[in-house]
């Protein structure tokens, strides 16, 4: 018997549609009952299937503190959480915050793309004013790494004594 589609379908296709208008952005089924978001490979987000509980997972280096104030979030487990990843699972029955959750594919999309992708991207909203079948994007540098700290140079050594010609005798 095939199950009844429910508004948590409808907001999965709305936002793999959405994540799949990246440059680049693909499916990727790493494990059974998963449909997830990737970009040169490497998942952006993680999604259930369709007639599943409503999940998503992303990468929010910028934003996880305040997602994870939500009362339907928690840290992305298997270690990823220690890295910015937030899984929401919103409870059924609820509305399910859909343009909150674009916000999270962009900027997840945004940490994990290839810069030259990302630069992609600029360039289509900065031609266009927007990005195709997206609204504009808060534009929001990626933060710079800061320098490692600079080591003390090595004491130089200095040169043998040249022996003279007395302390050779």
């Amino acid at each position: 018997m095939a199950r009844k589609a429910s508004s948590s379908d409808a907001a999965l296709e709305e936002l793999r549609a959405f994540g799949l208008a990246y440059p680049g952005a693909h499916t990727k089924s790493p494990w059974p009952g998963h449909a997830d978001l990737a970009v040169k490979d490497k998942t952006f987000a993680y999604l259930t299937m369709a007639g599943d509980p409503f999940s998503i997972g992303c990468k929010l280096p910028q934003s996880s503190t305040v997602a994870l104030m939500l009362p339907f979030t928690q840290p992305t487990p298997y270690g990823l959480g220690k890295s910015g990843w937030v899984t929401a699972t919103p409870p059924p029955g609820r509305p399910i915050p859909v343009e909150m959750f674009k916000e999270w594919i962009d900027e997840s999309y945004r940490a994990q793309a290839p810069k030259g992708l990302v630069k992609q991207l600029l360039t289509e909203i900065l031609s266009t004013g927007h990005a195709a079948k997206k609204p504009a994007a808060k534009m929001k540098p990626a933060a710079k790494k800061k320098p490692a700290a600079k080591r003390k140079p090595a004491a130089k050594k200095k040169p043998a004594a040249k022996k003279t010609a007395a302390k050779r005798k």
